[in-house]
């Protein structure tokens, strides 16, 4: 494999013993079909499962699979900075354990890197981006309650995006040192940080449609909901300060 492959994959994880495999599988039946040099990287947030087993086994089979254990669970916004400052990919994309968006809408970001793009991000929400749409789609009170907590979103962090926790993101190279090598939330509210940080560093963030499949499994809870716009005003307070010495 070259030094400096394509394309990286991140995967976080957490205890995804049980949907690990199926993502694994279909993430490498789409790599092998591309024309490009490519690696997998599956970060284990500290799994006390098989999460960490499962990807080790998957690496005698699937080209260019890398784990990273960590020993000690950090958050899933502290092993995505992880994969994306370790990988070495000219693009590097993060996306959820368990399949909800599938790797082959990189096929609709594609087109923006190679003409320059340096963020590309999916979302579900048709406002942003004709034909987003979701699987099983959500009550209409659920509706509302993102739709006002994404205004906020929007008020105090990143402007004209209504879906900003989407987890299928992509960043050259360079937009993801710079950003991630300035990001601190460790959990639910990284990827708020990640788009504002963008903005700030002055990086045009397109946005896809992407089909999204909600797993009735999921791990985010009432409480990481609520942690998120805990960490969306730390974010804002630390932009205030300019914490992340944006400033020259």
């Amino acid at each position: 494999m070259e030094n400096n492959p394509y394309l990286s994959v991140i995967i976080p994880a957490y205890n995804e013993e049980k949907r690990i495999s199926k993502t694994l599988l279909a993430v490498d039946q789409y790599l092998q079909k591309q024309n490009f040099e490519y690696e997998i990287l599956v970060v284990s947030d500290g799994s006390t499962d098989k999460t960490a087993e499962i990807a080790e086994d998957f690496k005698r089979n699937v080209k260019n699979l890398k784990l990273i254990d960590n020993q000690a669970n950090h958050g899933k916004g502290w092993v995505t900075r992880q994969g994306m400052l370790a990988a070495e990919g000219q693009i590097r994309l993060f996306m959820d354990a368990d399949n909800a968006t599938t790797l082959d809408h990189f096929d609709k970001m594609k087109s923006y890197f190679d003409n320059g793009s340096q963020v590309v991000i999916g979302s579900r929400d048709a406002k942003d981006a004709k034909g987003a749409k979701q699987a099983v789609p959500q009550s209409g009170f659920k509706r509302l309650l993102g739709n006002m907590g994404n205004i906020l979103i929007q008020v105090f962090a990143v402007w004209g995006i209504w879906d900003t926790q989407c987890g299928f993101k992509a960043f050259s190279a360079e937009a993801a040192k710079a950003v991630f090598s300035k990001s601190k939330i460790d959990r639910w509210g990284f990827d708020i940080e990640a788009l504002a940080l963008a903005r700030k560093l002055k990086y045009k963030i397109e946005v896809v449609p992407v089909y999204w499949i909600n797993d009735p499994h999921s791990k985010v809870s009432l409480k990481g909901y609520l942690m998120t716009f805990k960490e969306l005003f730390q974010v804002w307070w630390w932009l205030v300060r300019d914490v992340y010495k944006l400033k020259m």
